[in-house]
């Protein structure tokens, strides 16, 4: 089955002094504020492409290692995943780290880094991230 999802952003004024709301179209999850300043400086209640990369990252890799899990049989209890992006004004996106803390029974720290990498391999959001690093961590609970 093929799905297609849309986000819709509109944006007023100049990049420094602008407002924007993204939408979550598809969904209709909600829409967010988006500003110049809450990008390159302080979120200040506002989020930006970054942080939605991140959550986009965050929520592939978690479905992702979940299953590499449950094949393996293993089916977590629980996935936490944290999605770091680092954006430099000027130059763009830097890199991602990725935290991830699970409730696994039965496997040991090994193998749950074994399925991280094994899931991060495989997802079609990191896939579509090219062009910079994306460290992973991972910590059994």
């Amino acid at each position: 089955m093929v799905t297609i999802r849309t986000a819709h952003t509109q944006w007023h004024g100049s990049l420094a002094d602008g407002t924007g709301e993204a939408t979550l179209f598809s969904s209709g999850a909600g829409s967010f504020d988006v500003t110049w300043s809450a990008r390159a400086e302080a979120a200040q209640g506002r989020t930006g492409p970054e942080e939605l990369i991140a959550a986009a990252l965050s929520t592939c890799f978690s479905m992702g290692l979940s299953d590499v899990l449950t094949q393996a049989g293993n089916a977590p209890e629980h996935i936490e995943t944290f999605v770091h992006v680092t954006f430099q004004s000027g130059e763009g996106i830097k890199g991602m780290h990725v935290e991830v803390n699970g409730t696994v029974p039965g496997i040991s720290d090994k193998d749950l880094a074994g399925a991280a990498e094994e899931a991060m391999k495989n997802s079609s959001v990191r896939n579509a991230l090219t062009g910079f690093e994306v460290s992973l961590e991972t910590m059994l609970a």
